[in-house]
């Protein structure tokens, strides 16, 4: 296992890019085994870390259950991986928030928060951080002045800045003496998030909460946040473990091209359904006009001018969340002249009451309302009870004087919060909700035209055909194994009376033709020469022409192709001489006829037949493509009979073909069963009727002649076989 692994590993580091990275799960029994091989692939240098993260704790097992799985994180070179902090809400009294237990009022007054107690209306919770750090320079441990006393640092330690920068602290209300400590006031909204670490405790998968497609299937949110740590988007995603396709279904939500690879069809079927079948957010792009005009008004700037190209490497509009520290506070000269500027207010109001009071009040010692806590409260009470005219001056006064510094501190918490650094949320781009988005264009194809072979337990190659054992005596060539099928499954055509079914399919000695089939057309008896193309690949135009003219020198009626997959210019290939080629597409089941103990035999070979087309010309020069249906070979007749469209879901139009490769630039859906349903609840959303009737057509709309001189028709019929066309307008 460990060698398996080791040289995947290693083909893995070589493809990564000195940015890369690559994350690894496993269970807790053989972490230690792996972290080792990967230290030997990759170097321990660049282990960045081990994640733990929580899952359903599985039942029946022996002993303390595990609730943890790892995820090893690897970089290609730790001096220059990619890496986005990523951070969680803070809720006060939970994880990265457990100390907020003072409250901070709207003109900057401070309480203690008891067990029970809950926060007023305006009021912000926060907890102290020291004010002082190690004793390195001189003149920042000299005594600062904090509410008419002068307090110095403690002993071998000075302030974290300047006797300036301490000032502004104190106008701002952000410093608190508890003892003989000076304390730092940290708002709970001066940093809202908290980062994440390597340990994550919010993945289990509890309940139904997350239907798993695969017995082998990571949960979502896992994957979600080692691609959004480690990529942006545009960047490249391999996966070679498809399993269900999680990843590169979390990879297209969030912009990242992908590639993810299996041996078992099985899961390629899965995951390709699950990727096709999705609904993702359509996130605002920074390189487009709606993301500069959202740019501009998350950040109150005017809107960028530059040209758009809507290049995805620009990013997403995220987010974003302020980070106010100590030093950005310290270092906002802004703060002195909003200082002053109230100043200029609040100080004649002091002194306007300190004289009718006949009181010495400072600042802080100015009360929000009179009350006899003490015997200068008491004194002064008992004199505005003596004079109610005074009593009302001095309240209304008071009243000024409480509004005017609640108002200075408002306007103090906005420039602080204007001037802080921010972090982006990653996690968090803004979505036009207005849109939906499905999964861009993608292929499945096959690369592997290789067997593998086995040793045994002296290193020597097994020869499987001169193996004794029944395991190896047991299996069949792929072609033995699809002429079994052949015989027994037949070929099926656009209609069930259509299908072609052999009396007789015996081997054949020829290059390209394997076997001799016979079937009945009327009374008449009919040989067919059999060609089967690759297991992994694609028959070409020239293997169709060179078959054919062997099953002509041969004697055969006509030639059978079955194969997985036809190159596009062997769709036109239909007849060569008298002899007509029937092009079979083959079930991708037959791939998994080992594995699949009930392969169903109605539609393994399936002939799909030629579309009917014809070109229409407007009186502007424009072309339009008219579809009639499909020209269907009917064995009992040996006649080709054009059906109508009925048997066709959707067709596509490539108005410019460049013969490399089929481009959609027209798409229209004629199915069956209502398909303006279908596409409603798969989307989820109402579809313009106008728009929709447009689709809903066997004639294309009016476009303008190829300049490559092509156009090419894809037809697909509601089993999912398809055929195209090529054609050069005059």
């Amino acid at each position: 296992y460990l060698t398996y692994l080791r040289d995947r590993l290693t083909v893995a580091r070589d493809l990564l890019t000195d940015s890369g990275s690559i994350f690894v799960q496993i269970g807790d029994e053989n972490v230690h085994r792996v972290r080792a091989v990967m230290d030997e692939v990759f170097g321990d240098e660049n282990c960045v870390a081990e994640i733990y993260f929580t899952k359903t704790t599985g039942l029946g097992t022996k002993g303390l259950p595990s609730r943890c799985d790892i995820v090893l994180w690897f970089a290609r070179n730790s001096d220059r991986y990619k890496y986005r902090q990523l951070f969680k809400g803070k809720i006060s009294g939970d994880i990265g928030a457990s100390q907020y237990n003072w409250a901070f009022g709207p003109a900057g007054l401070k309480r203690k928060l008891g067990l029970k107690d809950q926060l007023e209306e305006g009021e912000s919770a926060f907890h102290t951080g020291d004010a002082s750090a190690m004793f390195t320079t001189p003149h920042l441990a000299l005594p600062i002045d904090y509410e008419g006393k002068s307090v110095p640092p403690p002993k071998n330690r000075q302030w974290q800045t300047t006797a300036e920068g301490m000032c502004r602290l104190t106008k701002t209300s952000r410093l608190l003496l508890l003892g003989n400590s000076m304390r730092y006031v940290r708002l709970l909204n001066d940093f809202p998030v908290y980062p994440i670490d390597s340990l994550w405790t919010d993945t289990g998968v509890s309940g139904f909460s997350e239907t798993k497609l695969y017995v082998v299937q990571t949960n979502t949110k896992v994957i979600e946040r080692c691609i959004l740590m480690a990529t942006d988007p545009g960047d490249l995603v391999l996966d070679p473990t498809c399993g269900s396709g999680t990843t590169a279904t979390v990879a297209e939500q969030w912009g990242r091209r992908w590639i993810t690879i299996d041996t078992s069809r099985v899961a390629l079927a899965l995951a390709r359904a699950r990727i096709m079948g999705a609904r993702y957010p359509f996130y605002l792009l920074a390189d487009s006009r709606e993301g500069q005009l959202k740019e501009a008004e998350v950040t109150r700037t005017a809107p960028s001018s530059q040209p758009v190209q809507g290049n995805i490497r620009h990013g997403f509009v995220y987010e974003r969340v302020p980070h106010i520290t100590l030093k950005s506070i310290a270092n906002n000269a802004e703060i002195d002249v909003i200082w002053d500027e109230w100043q200029a207010k609040l100080e004649p109001l002091r002194k306007e009451l300190n004289e009718k009071l006949g009181s010495d009040w400072q600042e802080w010692e100015i009360p929000r309302e009179l009350t006899a806590k003490n015997a200068e409260s008491a004194k002064i009470l008992k004199k505005l009870s003596e004079d109610p005219s005074l009593s009302s001056l001095c309240s209304l006064r008071l009243k000024d004087w409480w509004q005017a510094r609640i108002a200075r501190q408002q306007e103090i918490d906005k420039s602080i919060a204007a001037k802080a650094e921010f972090e982006f949320l990653y996690d968090k781009p803004y979505s036009d909700n207005k849109k939906v988005r499905v999964a861009g264009p993608f292929t499945v194809e096959s690369l592997s035209p290789h067997r593998m072979l086995g040793v045994d337990e002296n290193d020597e190659l097994i020869d499987s055909l001169k193996e004794d054992g029944a395991e190896y005596g047991a299996r069949q060539s792929f072609p033995q194994m699809i002429l079994e099928n052949l015989k027994t499954a037949g070929v099926q055509q656009a209609h069930k009376e259509d299908r072609i079914t052999f009396t007789a399919l015996t081997p054949w000695p020829g290059d390209l033709v394997c076997a001799e089939g016979r079937y009945l057309e009327g009374e008449t008896e009919k040989r067919a020469g059999i060609f089967i193309g690759p297991e992994f690949g694609t028959v070409q135009r020239a293997d169709l022409v060179a078959a054919a003219r062997e099953a002509g020198d041969a004697g055969f009626d006509v030639l059978i192709a079955c194969a997985f997959n036809y190159e596009a210019h062997a769709t036109e290939f239909s007849k060569l001489g008298r002899i007509p080629v029937l092009k079979a597409r083959m079930n991708a089941d037959l791939h998994m006829a080992e594995d699949l103990k009930n392969t169903g035999k109605g539609n393994l070979f399936i002939i799909f037949g030629e579309p009917d087309i014809t070109l229409l010309t407007e009186k502007d020069g424009k072309l339009r493509v008219k579809v009639n249906g499909v020209d269907v070979f009917k064995p009992q007749t040996g006649e080709v009979v054009s059906h109508g469209a009925d048997g066709i879901a959707c067709w596509f139009l490539d108005t410019d073909y460049n013969e490399e490769s089929f481009f959609v630039r027209h798409a229209y859906f004629l199915g069956a069963n209502d398909p303006y349903s279908a596409l409603k609840s798969t989307l989820k959303a109402e579809i313009d009727a106008e728009a929709w009737a447009s689709l809903n057509s066997d004639t294309s709309r009016p476009f303008e002649k190829p300049k490559s001189g092509r156009i090419a028709v894809k037809v697909i019929n509601h089993l999912g076989d398809e055929v195209m066309k090529v054609f050069r307008p005059q």
